[in-house]
């Protein structure tokens, strides 16, 4: 009996790519649907390379600064990811901007993990912004990639709770043990076919369960337990 086709999946990274680390332990499982199949770092230096080479994953240094224009850049990202037989693309840590026929090549066929709870907090310095504005809930989104920053339909999300006397550091450490628990799952969902893409709306195929909500500050026994 043949075994099931995975997703041939494409990670990005530019630093020590500690997402593609908890994409790459994921996809050791054997009933995971997708296998990871090439990072490509557009940083020489970048400390995930070791991990995926040391994970037997095929890795390609493209360094954008050899490149005179973004399309250049581009369009050899897209010939890697062409000549590895790419499906899937996940961003991790990417820290460049992608041009929009790039973008538009991959519709519905790239993932980003944000570290806050989208729509809120697009851009830089989330946890900082978070903790400025007093928010109880912080988190992190995946979502389909769009070429305005931080758009695309959501595929999954998690919520840490922001406690008294945090620090962007403290945050962004509670929120970055979220992401490494929820990009896997996300991705599972896309590549085993879970979520599709309904115009700009993602549509679950499986059955959804009512989970617990979180509270923070967390509700006394008695609150909680009231009807």
């Amino acid at each position: 009996m043949s075994k099931a086709k995975k997703t041939q999946v494409g990670v990005l990274i530019s630093g020590r790519g500690s997402n593609m680390q908890a994409l790459i332990e994921a996809a050791k499982a054997p009933d995971y649907p997708a296998e990871i199949a090439l990072v490509i770092s557009n940083r020489p230096k970048a400390k995930g390379i070791e991990f995926a080479k040391e994970n037997n994953i095929p890795v390609q240094i493209i360094d954008h600064k050899s490149f005179e224009t973004r399309d250049e850049f581009d369009k050899a990202l897209n010939e890697a990811l062409a000549k590895a037989n790419i499906e899937l693309l996940c961003n991790a840590g990417f820290k460049r901007l992608l041009g929009k026929e790039f973008v538009e090549k991959w519709r519905n066929k790239q993932l980003n993990i944000h570290p806050s709870l989208l729509p809120a907090f697009k851009g830089l310095n989330t946890h900082e912004r978070a903790l400025d504005t007093d928010v109880k809930i912080a988190g992190c989104t995946v979502h389909f990639v769009r070429f305005e920053m931080d758009e695309g339909p959501i595929v999954a999300q998690a919520a840490v709770p922001v406690l008294q006397g945090d620090t962007p550091e403290t945050l962004g450490d509670r929120v970055l043990k979220a992401e490494h628990q929820i990009y896997p799952e996300a991705l599972r969902k896309v590549a085993s076919g879970e979520v599709k893409i309904a115009g700009e709306r993602l549509v679950e195929t499986s059955n959804q369960s009512e989970q617990e909500p979180l509270f923070s500050p967390p509700l006394e026994k008695n609150q909680a337990e009231t009807p």
